[in-house]
């Protein structure tokens, strides 16, 4: 009961939000592909909030986020196919079970390589990132099911407004209470120096492999409502690019700032949709001119990110 009267104001200030989303969607103003991409927005933000907890406030640089991105999504795709539940009903569960599974290898991996820092990190979740794709390509060795580098298909449509803005809101509002707590505290302690950290009694190990895992269960939660959003999955939807999309996503919010992540995902989403409805299709590639020229600009103007409060951000 304290978790939510603690987050009344976010609970009403969300309310408020779906109730105009649902409108809008109801009215049939807004078209079925505008729905689609307002749904994939929610996702973003999620799985960019749990990067933000890896990097933006424990300091830990994962280029291998969208793997546990991908984790979560087959997971909970091969448990509805297989199991035939067909039913928005079980969808909780194998959302559940998708960000348990991302969790618990970020857990198994996160034991040796959270040991390496910085770049050498970055290099070590970018191989494992590379290690998950060519297991996706190679999976129906496994499982005809997982489709391998064909892609896995015919998973069933179970992702709508109502369950993801519900999942979205709660796991934000989880994310910002743990911020708050003492384990926040450590996160933040760690991040600006890990050795004064555990020179005052802080058992280091044990926080980052904590926000780890925390931070990849809510990736592999996001991608168990991709899957069930676009129904199709391709190892290439969970590359190294994608990671990148959630480190930009982190990086133009403001690192550790969960409201900033919140605006960026929205940006970086609106952004590239909007340049994929507006461009001609024979010259739809100059996209990637536009990304970078949008990224410069907003780097000179907030360096810090959108909702940072370093000084000199005006």
């Amino acid at each position: 009961m304290r978790f939510f009267l603690d987050s009344r104001k976010l609970i009403l200030l969300a309310a408020g939000i779906y109730i105009v989303l649902k409108l809008l969607f109801s009215s049939g103003i807004v078209s079925e592909y505008i729905q689609q991409i307002t749904i994939y927005v929610f996702i973003v933000v999620l799985a960019a909030t749990g990067l933000n907890v890896i990097y933006g406030y424990t300091g830990q640089f994962s280029l291998g986020h969208a793997a546990f991105y991908g984790i979560g999504a087959y997971t909970s795709a091969y448990l509805v196919k297989t199991l035939g539940l067909n039913s928005v009903f079980a969808l909780p569960a194998t959302l559940l079970a998708g960000g348990i599974m991302a969790g618990l290898i970020a857990c198994i991996i996160g034991i040796p390589i959270l040991r390496l820092r910085d770049d050498f990190l970055g290099i070590a979740t970018l191989g494992f990132g590379i290690l998950v794709r060519v297991f996706f390509d190679n999976s129906d060795r496994i499982s005809e099911t997982l489709g391998g580098s064909r892609g896995f298909t015919g998973i069933a449509k179970l992702t709508n407004l109502e369950i993801t803005f519900v999942v979205t809101v709660f796991l934000l509002i989880v994310t910002r209470n743990i911020i708050s707590s003492r384990y926040g505290l450590f996160w933040r302690c760690i991040k600006d120096d890990e050795t004064a950290s555990a020179s005052i009694g802080i058992d280091t190990t044990r926080m980052k492999l904590m926000a780890f895992s925390y931070g990849c269960f809510l990736a592999g939660v996001a991608g168990a409502l991709y899957a069930h959003l676009y129904t199709f999955l391709h190892p290439s939807n969970f590359d190294f690019l994608k990671s990148i999309d959630f480190l930009i996503i982190v990086i133009l919010g403001g690192m550790g700032n969960i409201a900033g992540t919140i605006y960026a995902g929205l940006l970086w989403v609106g952004f590239i949709e909007g340049l994929r409805i507006a461009l001609p299709s024979n010259i739809l590639d100059l996209r990637w001119v536009f990304i970078p020229l949008l990224l410069i600009v907003l780097m000179m103007w907030r360096p810090y990110g959108l909702m940072s409060k370093k000084k000199g951000d005006g």
